[in-house]
């Protein structure tokens, strides 16, 4: 049985090091064959043109044309390439628009070298690949926010109390009866699992309810 053909691989990035890097790995590999590198994204585009990869291996932050342009411009060419973003950010300014321009998949430079290989197999048969912490980046976007814990009334009596408001002093800013603020202690009491008030406004603050500096 004749051995399938090796993957067709572009590597994109402006360090020559790390073309170096990523080309020397790739091509100790029989199952890829390096095609062409590129220290730009149009130059990345202008390859992938003329040598057909299979996969684009692209960077995001490259001088002239950049790594989400070139991945718009290969996407409106019909590029048949499937590009896998390889760099070192993960912030949603990074990640959301190099995945809303068409990158199969979006790699941190990190990555162990046998993940790297699997990703970029992955990516020639057409399938999404996502580092770990972009994958959960991607899942707080789509994911409905979780239900507050406290309602705002009762982050507004933690509020006072983690200040060092007493209770009556808690009810006359809010304008509520001191009762009131103590049927809300107790409330908030409950959903923190505390006893009293030190405890209320520890949990707050481990939980991110409260934070440094909160005052009212």
């Amino acid at each position: 049985m004749n051995a399938p053909a090796p993957i067709r691989l572009l590597i994109a990035d402006d360090h020559p090091v790390v073309r170096d890097g990523l080309s020397g790995m790739f091509a100790a590999d029989p199952a890829f064959e390096v095609v062409g590198e590129a220290a730009d994204g149009a130059e990345a585009v202008r390859l992938a043109g003329s040598l057909e990869p299979d996969v684009v291996l692209m960077d995001l932050r490259m001088p002239g044309m950049d790594g989400v342009a070139a991945i718009t411009e290969l996407a409106r060419t019909g590029s048949p390439a499937r590009v896998l973003v390889l760099t070192t950010y993960d912030s949603d300014s990074y990640v959301l628009p190099a995945i809303a321009a068409g990158a199969t998949g979006y790699l941190l430079k990190d990555a162990p070298r046998d993940e790297l290989l699997r990703a970029v197999r992955a990516a020639a048969n057409h399938e999404a690949v996502l580092a770990p912490s972009v994958a959960a980046r991607l899942m707080d976007r789509v994911r409905p926010p979780a239900p507050a814990l406290l309602t705002p009334r009762e982050h507004e009596v933690l509020t006072w109390v983690a200040a060092g408001a007493t209770n009556r002093e808690a009810a006359a800013r809010l304008l509520i009866s001191e009762a009131t603020v103590k049927t809300h202690l107790l409330n908030i009491y409950a959903k923190l699992g505390a006893n009293d008030r030190a405890s209320a406004v520890a949990a707050a603050f481990t939980r991110g309810i409260l934070t440094p500096g909160t005052g009212a």
